[in-house]
């Protein structure tokens, strides 16, 4: 059989502080890595170049729509999608060498994914294995989704991977808190595109049964600190999207989207 070549494929806005270290963890990985940017105004784009000559900048449509060109300008038949905020553990990193020794039977992968979040790895909290379709073959997946949590659909055969992406998505709780702020603007205008409202119970019983699921059915009091925070903030970042949809509805205007 012929051996599997995977590109690997990031988007990017203003990632000079993570984009570097993501980048690292794929030499020899991968034979050949796309970056696609939106027109970011840091170094984002000078440190993507140290690694390679296939960075296209473009403005920002959607997630989905992003990611869909970054695919299409890959030239390998595998695509391995990853974020700035995202490594190649060693015990992945392992995997998919011995993977790409042949052509799979499958189209797509699915990989566990761990976060690193104040100051210790979550195994628990509803935040792991979090599994995530990120190697696929470019011809049979596609992403869905017009505002925020786009989704890969795959048309064939789906296998599991062992080996975890390390994820390093907030540096403290100010960060965790900037995202909820952002994704929440988005997810209630995916709410208010879709003609739903806010009701009584989205914005008291909602947050209060997903930090109940969070803490104690998804096990997350064996996090410790870090358990409690996630925890709670899941709960928070429930009752803020329902709030904000709740104001574009009272206002009759939309949110505007934006990247990050």
């Amino acid at each position: 059989m012929n051996p599997m070549e995977i590109s690997a494929v990031i988007i990017t806005y203003n990632e000079e502080r993570r984009l570097e270290d993501a980048l690292k963890s794929l030499p020899g990985v991968v034979s050949e890595i796309v970056v696609v940017d939106c027109q970011s105004s840091d170094e984002t784009v000078k440190i993507a170049r140290r690694f390679t000559d296939r960075v296209i900048e473009r403005a920002w449509t959607n997630f989905a729509d992003q990611k869909n060109f970054a695919n299409g300008m890959a030239m390998n038949p595998w695509v391995f999608s990853l974020d700035a905020d995202e490594r190649v553990s060693p015990e992945l990193r392992k995997e998919l060498l011995d993977l790409r020794t042949a052509e799979p039977d499958v189209d797509a992968f699915s990989i566990p994914r761990q976060v690193h979040y104040l100051g210790r790895w979550i195994r628990h909290s509803g935040w792991y294995p979090d599994r995530k379709l990120r190697l696929f073959r470019k011809s049979k997946a596609h992403w869905e989704g017009e505002y925020v949590h786009e989704k890969l659909v795959v048309k064939g055969s789906i296998g599991k991977l062992r080996g975890a992406i390390h994820h390093f998505t907030y540096r403290n709780i100010h960060e965790h808190l900037a995202r909820i702020n952002t994704f929440s603007d988005l997810g209630a205008q995916k709410l208010y595109a879709r003609k739903k409202k806010a009701r009584w119970h989205h914005l008291i019983l909602l947050p209060f049964f997903r930090f109940i699921r969070a803490y104690f059915w998804k096990r997350g009091f064996l996090d410790g600190f870090s358990g409690l925070v996630i925890s709670v903030l899941t709960g928070y970042a429930v009752f803020v999207r329902y709030a904000k949809l709740k104001e574009i509805w009272k206002k009759g205007e939309r949110i505007e989207p934006f990247p990050y």
